[in-house]
């Protein structure tokens, strides 16, 4: 794969990859002596759309992004994956081209496990197979929710349903997180609009109280209230721009 950094990392461990918990110490250890493992430099693109590669890939630091281009040159994001994600699953099983390009976030380490290997892993272990199924659900959910709001929502709705469903519950102070918290251009991707529409966004929902953001973690201090926002900035117009 052109472009990859193979030098030796400190820590070649998969105990923090959320597909495989299920398996026991020493199958990790089995598993992490068949992965390659690649440190990738900030905006390295990892794999191409027209690769052959069918790898599968184990995100253990950083955070990677895998995107397409419409016939205008316009980046889609499909999704940004954060460290104990994966991605490339989708070719290793059909083996079939690849659906997007993948290209570091920032700085990351990840392992490689060559398709031959991971349909071996699924079929060896029924409970990281099922675990396959529901992100493969998942996947598809999403994309329902995506292709629905990009026909019925203007794009500060869309911005706002995107935070809505980037965010997790944080039990300890009854608020919601983004963490790591995606760029602007990132989250534009995600929600099928511009960079510049992002930003009014999400300073307009600062203003009014609704998201904090510090450093990298972006905090909704009440989901009811974004959702509620997200329909009130819809009917307000505010930013008319539509992707």
């Amino acid at each position: 794969m052109s472009g990859a950094v193979t030098s030796d990392p400190p820590r070649r461990e998969l105990r923090h990859i959320a597909l495989l918990r299920a398996l026991s110490e020493s199958e990790l250890r089995a598993l992490e002596q068949r992965c390659r493992w690649q440190r990738y430099a900030a905006r390295q693109q990892i794999i191409d759309r027209s690769s052959d590669n069918r790898d599968v890939f184990f995100v253990v630091e950083g955070s990677v992004r895998a995107v397409d281009f419409s016939s205008t040159g316009r980046e889609v994001v499909y999704a940004v994956i954060a460290a104990g994600g994966h991605f490339g699953e989708l070719s290793a099983i059909d083996g079939l081209a690849r659906s997007a390009s993948v290209v570091a976030v920032e700085d990351c380490l990840l392992a490689a496990l060559p398709p031959t290997q991971f349909e071996s892993l699924i079929r060896a272990q029924p409970e990281v197979a099922l675990g396959l199924l529901r992100d493969l659900v998942r996947i598809i959910r999403t994309t329902d929710e995506r292709l629905t709001e990009v026909t019925t929502l203007g794009a500060i709705a869309r911005v706002c349903r995107e935070l809505l469903r980037l965010a997790t519950a944080d039990e300890r102070s009854g608020t919601w997180l983004i963490a790591p918290m995606p760029t602007q251009r990132d989250l534009a991707g995600l929600a099928g609009t511009t960079r510049e529409t992002v930003a009014r966004t999400l300073a307009q929902l600062s203003r009014e109280g609704l998201i904090r953001r510090s450093g990298r973690t972006l905090r909704i201090r009440d989901r009811s209230a974004l959702e509620a926002a997200s329909a009130d900035l819809q009917r307000t117009g505010l930013a008319a721009d539509r992707a």
